[in-house]
C-alpha cells in the first residue's frame, strides 16, 4: 500500500489477485510479525493522527457513514513503522520485504466533532509472512460503499503455487457489531485456467457459485442455500485468510 491516502474507489476485480504461500525460510519471519505488542489506541480522538500509537504510521483513511446516524466516520489503518519488522533475508523474491502489522479501526463521529472508536482489529489484515507473498492490501483495499464496510485482501505469490484471487467480506453495523453480510472468493489457477467466483450473502442466506475459464466468457453458475444460519462479527473472522477454514463446506 502507498503511504497516507483516503478514497472510496470500488475495488476492481482486475486488482483481484494473490495467494497466501508459505517457505520454511520464512518461519521466523512469522514469528517476528506476530510478536509486536498489541499497543494501546486512545478511545477518543478529534482527527485521524489522534488514534495512531507511537511507533506506529497511519496508512489509510477514508470516511463515510457507517452507523446511520448522518455523521461521516472514520475508517483508518494504522501499521506498525519498526524497522525490525523489515525483513532481510538470504532467499528469493523480494528483499527486504515489510512484515510490520497493521490494525483495523473504525471511528464514530460524535456530535461534539471528535471521534469514538467503534472497533479495533489487529487480525482481518494479516501481516506478510513470506517475500514471495504479495502484501494482502493493495490500493482501494478498504472501502465503505452505500454504508457497508468492505475488505479485499489479495492473494498472490511470485513463486509455490498456481492460484491467485482474492476475498473480500462485506459487513454492516448491526446490534452493536459489525456483522459479516457478505463473503465474496475470487480464484485463478494460472497453469489451468480456471476461474472460480463463490459470493456469498448472509442475509439472504444464499450463495452463489461460478466456474468458469480465462479463455471462455461462458461460465456455470448454480445457487445453493446456506448449511448454516450462523452469523459472524468482524472480531470472530480471525485471520482473513484462514476464515474460509472454519466455514461449513458450500458445494
Amino acid at each position: 500500500m502507498r503511504p497516507i491516502r483516503s478514497g472510496n474507489k470500488p475495488f476492481t476485480q482486475t486488482k483481484q489477485l494473490g495467494l497466501a504461500v508459505l517457505l520454511g525460510v520464512v518461519v521466523s519471519v512469522h514469528a517476528v510479525a506476530r510478536d509486536v505488542p498489541s499497543p494501546s489506541i486512545a478511545p477518543l480522538a478529534g482527527k485521524p493522527d489522534g488514534f495512531v500509537p507511537k511507533g506506529w504510521k497511519l496508512e489509510f483513511q477514508t470516511k463515510g457513514d457507517l452507523n446511520g446516524d448522518g455523521r461521516d466516520d472514520l475508517v483508518l489503518i494504522l501499521r506498525d513503522n519498526d524497522p525490525a519488522n523489515v525483513i532481510s533475508h538470504d532467499g528469493m523474491c523480494e528483499n527486504p520485504f515489510d512484515a510490520n502489522p497493521r490494525i483495523l479501526v473504525v471511528a464514530f463521529a460524535q456530535p461534539d466533532g471528535r471521534y469514538a472508536v467503534a472497533l479495533r482489529n489487529d487480525t482481518l489484515i494479516p501481516a506478510r509472512e513470506s517475500p514471495c507473498l504479495a502484501d494482502a492490501l493493495e490500493d482501494e483495499g478498504v472501502i465503505i460503499d452505500r454504508g457497508a464496510l468492505r475488505v479485499t485482501l489479495r492473494r498472490f505469490a511470485s513463486a509455490g503455487s498456481w492460484e491467485m484471487g482474492s476475498t473480500t467480506y462485506t459487513f454492516r453495523w448491526q446490534d452493536r457489531n459489525f456483522m459479516l453480510i457478505g463473503y465474496d472468493k475470487f480464484s485463478t489457477m494460472r497453469n489451468t485456467g480456471v476461474v472460480r467466483n463463490l459470493s456469498v450473502n448472509y442475509s439472504t442466506g444464499k450463495a452463489k457459485i461460478s466456474i468458469g475459464d480465462v479463455s471462455d466468457d461462458r461460465e456455470r453458475t448454480r445457487w445453493v442455500k446456506l448449511p448454516t444460519q450462523r452469523r459472524w462479527t468482524l472480531d470472530q473472522i480471525g485471520d482473513g485468510f484462514e476464515f474460509s477454514r472454519s466455514l461449513p463446506s458450500i458445494e
